[in-house]
């Protein structure tokens, strides 16, 4: 059991996003959710890795976006509002980027929705002391307070359905971490090393991916009414 403690969207893909008190989720997520990137001119996504669609682009977690109605609003890490493409390319030093609507291809990294809970973040913690442990580090979509339950809690979910106020996810797989979590956030400092240690104890992952079986409306303060409903039948 646990309750929705925090929810965020991230307007452009691996820029500082906003925290909500409510959302509409759907089959492709948050409302919103990382529909936009920056990308090169080669036609890779700024993201904080490279594959074969994305390309690692140092200091896009300096930048911070959200939205204005429909529309991306991007903070630069002056503290301006970008005018446009070419401040974006100049605050980042890449000549030639432009921020991007998603096309036909999700920009997310795994699935539709992340989710983290104040359990792991308190199994991460006792592992990691001196690093600044905190949600926004991890960049979920869904931090659920599961108060005293076992230590990395959402992993017993893996492969079974769990309900959300009338949200209901499917729990697919493990989020594997990348360098982001060792960076600067939000206001949180660099956390050196940290990304080492989630390496080391859990197999560089934390976390868990889910998709969305049943959209409707989450607000801060939603109940995990059902622990883990038995696999989604039609």
């Amino acid at each position: 059991m646990g309750v929705v403690a925090a929810l965020w969207r991230y307007p452009v893909k691996s820029m500082v996003g906003e925290r909500l008190t409510e959302a509409k989720v759907a089959e492709r997520g948050f409302d919103g959710d990382r529909l936009y990137a920056v990308r090169d001119p080669d036609g890779k996504f700024g993201s904080g890795k490279n594959t074969r669609r994305f390309r690692r682009m140092p200091g896009l977690n300096t930048f911070a976006a959200r939205y204005d109605g429909d529309v991306p609003v991007v903070t630069l890490p002056d503290g301006r509002t970008a005018r446009g493409n070419a401040d974006i390319a100049t605050a980042l030093g890449r000549p030639g980027v432009e921020l991007v609507r998603e096309a036909d291809i999700p920009h997310h990294d795994e699935a539709a929705v992340h989710l983290v809970t104040t359990s792991s973040l308190a199994w991460l913690a006792d592992r990691a002391p001196g690093s600044a442990i905190d949600a926004r580090r991890l960049r979920p979509n869904i931090l659920l307070d599961t108060g005293p339950a076992p230590e990395l809690a959402e992993e017993a979910w893996l492969g079974r359905h769990i309900r959300i106020g009338d949200v209901e996810l499917e729990i697919l797989r493990k989020a594997v971490r990348c360098v982001m979590v060792d960076l600067p956030w939000d206001g949180l400092p660099a956390a050196p090393g940290l990304l080492k240690t989630i390496t080391g104890v859990n197999d560089m992952t934390l976390g868990v991916h889910a998709r969305v079986v049943r959209g409707g409306t989450l607000r801060a303060g939603d109940v995990q009414s059902v622990g883990c409903l038995a696999p989604h039948t039609p």
